[in-house]
């Protein structure tokens, strides 16, 4: 099994994204690229810890690659809006990859790159790209949040 770490807003959304894909055998959201130890949601949504929502997909690259995520990653949300995805504003809805290797790394500059010189979105694609660092797991009620409640999306 390999990892994953994307953020691309709300992490409700983000890891309802990726939960269903075959190859995916976990989701956990949480929180990582900030600078606090153990944040709390009540902490990140404060604005002053660096971090990001976050989801961290465990997955079988036999079954699906990090380029299919990474296809995935920038379906499922704008990157081209700075820390904002819809309704949402603040640092910690900002769009990053974060990734474990330099094969991930790679990975993600290219499909970027690559995104940017096919002109997908008409605005610069502004997702950060950056080493995972720390993940916090969100605290249990953020897990499968959508799911728990019946709901595919939390956009009206």
């Amino acid at each position: 099994m390999a990892r994953a770490t994307f953020a691309a807003g709300c992490f409700w959304g983000v890891e309802e994204a990726f939960r269903a894909l075959p190859g995916v055998s976990a989701t956990t959201v949480g929180y990582t690229g900030g600078s606090m130890k153990n944040p709390t949601y009540k902490d990140v949504c404060g604005g002053r810890t660096g971090h990001a929502e976050a989801v961290e997909v465990e997955f079988d690259p036999a079954q699906i690659s990090y380029l299919q995520l990474l296809s995935v990653f920038f379906q499922s949300h704008d990157p081209t809006t700075l820390n904002r995805q819809g309704p949402d504003i603040g640092a910690q809805y900002r769009s990053a990859i974060f990734f474990h290797d330099a094969e991930q790394e790679a990975g993600a500059r290219g499909a970027k790159a690559e995104l940017e010189k096919k002109g997908i979105f008409k605005r610069p694609i502004v997702t950060e790209i950056a080493p995972a660092s720390e993940f916090y797991r969100a605290e249990d009620y953020h897990q499968q949040y959508l799911e728990k409640r019946g709901m595919r999306s939390c956009h009206v």
